[in-house]
């Protein structure tokens, strides 16, 4: 099997496999997507800060011409994070406009990019300045067990899905996972390639930590050894033994059991998920010596991923409605994957 083939073979799932067919994306309306920056802007200040709607419209493109029509050079137009083309999206840029007025808003020049507020802030809005996403999600021709999805729907709102990371990360056909190995391996890349190379390596020895947890039933229950991520946080701790407090801290979502973003040194999990992790790394000996090589830190992402407010609504006998909001860089097509299987 050849590693695009590899990179597209089915991640197990949680709750086995899907009960349903669907089609998603079949108009930029059926994916939509709202931003959820973590402040408010403080009203002041030689940045304008927009709120913006683009319908089938690339995140860097919207900021080049954002920069263009204010007559500013691209460097002074910031967001907090890419969003799906292929979608209705809403999301914050900045634009620093450095003593002069605010142009026509209204007057922006393209049908698909609307801009519905603006206000004045003090700073540059930076990558990753994120608290999360809203989404709805409407699935077309819908086939299959619909008493099964019920449930996997029920199941999914009370224990969340495995966190993998989406198929988006790995570029076409998984290709970017081959690309970094070939970075690894002596070929020359563009500076900005090279931080989405790392950022597929580091995302592959993930997914495979955390399908083998899935495949022993250990994505959200910890194993001996295990590190937690702290929910809302960048932050981690232990190992240490699995108490009472723990056990509460992990049912109200507190904290939750963590993969390997790897990087230099050894992880820190010892036991079993030690083990279970050192076995992966090796078994990805070029991606890891590579992720080491480049000065990346060894760091931790929680393997469970709970939706917030998860809602569904049946329009008519095919057609299904998905609310839910997520964390800033997690995926909402690995909570859709769980339920069905998208043509």
């Amino acid at each position: 099997m050849s590693e695009s083939e590899l990179a597209q073979a089915p991640l197990p799932w949680a709750y086995g496999a899907p009960p349903l067919q669907a089609r998603l994306r079949s108009t930029p309306e059926d994916f939509q997507v709202e931003e959820i920056l973590g402040y408010d802007a403080d009203g002041a200040g030689e940045h304008a800060l927009l709120w913006v709607e683009k319908r089938g419209a690339n995140t860097d493109w919207v900021a080049r011409e954002l920069a263009k029509f204010a007559g500013v050079p691209q460097v002074a137009v910031g967001y907090a994070g890419m969003k799906d083309r292929h979608a209705v999206t809403r999301q914050t840029f900045s634009v620093q406009l450095a003593g002069k007025p605010d142009p026509d808003w209204s007057a922006f020049p393209h049908a698909e990019v609307k801009v519905l507020a603006s206000t004045r802030h003090s700073r540059k809005l930076k990558h990753g300045a994120l608290r999360g996403n809203r989404f709805v999600l409407v699935l077309r021709e819908v086939r299959g067990d619909r008493e099964a999805a019920e449930q996997v729907l029920t199941q999914i709102a009370a224990r969340g899905v495995p966190n993998y990371y989406g198929e988006q990360r790995f570029g076409r056909e998984g290709g970017n996972v081959a690309q970094a190995r070939a970075m690894f391996g002596g070929r020359r890349v563009d500076r900005d390639k090279r931080s989405f190379l790392l950022s597929a390596a580091r995302s592959q020895i993930f997914n495979s930590v955390l399908a083998a947890r899935v495949e022993r039933g250990a994505w959200d229950s910890p194993l001996d050894g295990e590190i937690w991520s702290l929910a809302g946080s960048r932050s981690w701790f232990g190992p240490e033994p699995f108490t009472e407090l723990l056990a509460e801290r992990l049912a109200r979502a507190d904290i939750h059991p963590s993969g390997p973003l790897w990087g230099q040194g050894e992880p820190p999990s010892q036991g079993e998920a030690g083990v279970l992790e050192r076995e992966i790394g090796a078994a990805n000996d070029d991606l890891a010596a590579g992720l080491a090589a480049a000065r990346m830190d060894q760091e931790r992402r929680p393997l469970r991923l709970l939706p917030k407010d998860l809602r569904w609504h049946w329009q008519g006998d095919d057609a299904l409605e998905l609310s839910f909001e997520l964390p800033a860089g997690t995926y909402a097509t690995v909570v859709v994957r769980e339920l069905a299987s998208i043509a």
